[in-house]
Formats: C-alpha cells, structure tokens, sequence
C-alpha cells in the first residue's frame, strides 16, 4: 500500500537512493533539507532515473535542522512513517566529540518525539555497523545482537555517536512501545551515487582512485552497495514485521589492500597505489593527518559481520564488493 514518507537529509548520498526507490514504488516522500536551495538538486538527480517521471508530483520538500524544533510537528502531519536518514558524517574527527555526537543523538530523538506526537508510529532509523562492531566477540563475526563498546580503542566520536544515537531511540521505544521501531546497520557504503554531490561517503575511494597517498593502510571493513542499503529501508518500510530488529547491510569484508589492487587492475592506466603502509610510517603520519589518527587502532584488522537475517527477513540479495567498487569508481572518475 502506498504510503507518506517523512525522509529526513534527502541529500545524502544513501537517502537520495531511497527517494527514488520510494518514488519507483508509488509512495510520496517529504524530504528534510537544511537549506530549500538544495530542493533542485534533489529532483534533477532523481529525475533522469525516475521509472515515471510524473513521480516528482509525490516529492515534497520541508526545511528541519536537527538542532532545532521548528518545524518537525508540521513536516511530520499527514505521514505514515519516518525514516531518519540524517546524521553527521565526517572524514576527519572534531576536536570535541560533543559537535557530532549531540546532534547525532539530539537529532534522533527530536524526530522520535515529533512523529509520536504527530501520532506516527512507525519508523525506519539509519545506523551503521559501527554501532556494532567496536566490541571483542572472540574472533567470530558481528551479529545484530553485538554493541559497541563506547571504551573500545576505535570507539571514535563517529562510533560513539551512531551508538548512541541508536540506543536512545531504542530506549525511546522501549518507554513508548506503540512506536514501531526498525534499524538499517550499513557497512562502508559504496556504489554509485544520485549524482556528484557525494559528500564523505565515497572519499575512501576517491583517495585510493586518485593517489593521494603513497600507500594504503592495512585495515579492512565490510562493504555495501548504496542500492542494497536503499532497498533495505523500502523493505523495512513495508514489511511491518521487521519491527523491533535491527539489520546488517553488508555484503562481505575486504581489505584497503584488496580494494586498491582491484581499482588497479580495472584501471591500469592510473597511478593507484597498492604498496602496505607499515604501521610506524603510519603512527608518524598520525601527527599530522587526523584521518590516519582515527583508523590507526584497527590496523591489521578485517570485521565480519552476519548479515543472514537481512536476506531472510527483507529479501535482500547483496552485491558483490567488487562491482560496489567499480560503481563508486565509476562515478568518481566521471566527477
């Protein structure tokens, strides 16, 4: 059944995905902008790829910041759902942690109150598997079950605000249980994008594409499509039994190494570097690039991660890491 959707940042690079999948489906989406002058880059990337194109009838835009109340009632009358796309997202880490965690979290509850007092029940939550993974599980991969651990060596202000921003809302519901409550736990997220406003998502690559460094770090991660991370929340969103779960997105684990030699090989002709950064050049480049700072503590490691119930419960089959590369690649090389 069609439904209207509040989508909260439908200018990031995973909710201007779902806009069009939500759109492709026959709901009507409300995106959330900080600023209505991006309202026209939203329809022109999503326009060229709309199966309909008289689908731009059923977007609507509202202004909302996630520092303030205004606005969130009224964007929020007349939905049937919320899914909370919007959160802080940044390469490099602030000086004070409290600059991405308290929007993170203050954010999120701010949308929770608003649509339960808007009388809106259900909601999809954007997470990530770094609410997850900062945790010793004994060597076995990480399932929905796990939490990171906000005194986890990696637990950086990234980590600590996706984690606590997700146990806020689900201790929000927990106190309100007629809210309806569904978590997406991406992965690093790759593929291609709406268009060339990708933000932070794709820099990881774009520093691999573009040699940046000299080396690569041995660190791995998992790694998701942005088409499945998209299809994930449509399915929550219609599949009402999801609620009270939350869901890994990610398809398998890969190393900076692997990834590197992979674009190497699809574009031979590109100075791609593939050489291991040893770990000590690593700790003195640290001093002086807060990006190499951040992912020192997971050097020489590669999460897994189950993300079984994903398939099962929202029929998601994942794209390989190899073809997510190429797509972000692609994209980026088009920039």
């Amino acid at each position: 059944m069609p439904q209207t959707v509040l989508l909260t940042g439908i200018t990031g690079f995973i909710a201007k995905r779902i806009a069009l999948d939500l759109l492709n489906a026959g709901h009507t989406v409300r995106g959330s902008l900080r600023s209505a002058g991006r309202a026209d880059e939203v329809r022109d990337a999503l326009r060229p790829q709309l199966s309909d194109p008289a689908a731009l009838e059923r977007l609507s835009f509202v202004e909302l910041d996630l520092t303030r109340d205004e606005g969130w009632g009224a964007a929020l009358q007349g939905t049937d759902a919320l899914l909370h796309t919007a959160s802080p997202f940044p390469m490099t880490q602030p000086k004070d942690e409290n600059a991405i965690i308290r929007p993170a979290v203050d954010g999120t509850l701010r949308a929770l109150r608003a649509a339960q007092a808007a009388g809106v029940t259900r909601v999809v939550l954007t997470s990530s598997v770094v609410a997850i993974e900062a945790v010793e599980v004994g060597g076995r991969p990480y399932t929905p079950e796990d939490w990171s651990d906000l005194a986890h060596p990696k637990s950086s202000p990234y980590y600590k605000s996706k984690t606590l921003a997700e146990r806020a809302a689900w201790e929000f519901v927990g106190d309100h249980p007629e809210m309806k409550l569904t978590t997406i736990n991406p992965a690093l997220v790759l593929g291609a994008p709406m268009d060339g406003n990708f933000g932070t998502s794709l820099q990881l690559i774009e520093r691999i594409f573009n040699g940046s460094d000299p080396m690569v770090p041995d660190i791995g991660f998992a790694v998701v499509d942005v088409a499945d991370v998209s299809a994930m929340h449509v399915a929550a969103l219609e599949r009402p039994e999801t609620a009270g779960n939350r869901y890994i997105a990610a398809a398998s684990s890969v190393t900076m190494v692997e990834i590197a030699r992979h674009l190497k090989a699809t574009y031979p002709d590109r100075k791609i570097p593939t050489r291991v950064a040893p770990k000590p050049v690593l700790r003195l480049l640290s001093l002086f690039d807060s990006t190499i700072k951040t992912i020192l503590p997971g050097i020489g490691i590669t999460p897994h991660f189950d993300a079984s119930a994903s398939t099962r419960d929202l029929g998601v089959t994942f794209t390989p890491w190899q073809k997510a590369t190429e797509r972000a690649a692609e994209a980026i090389a088009a920039k």
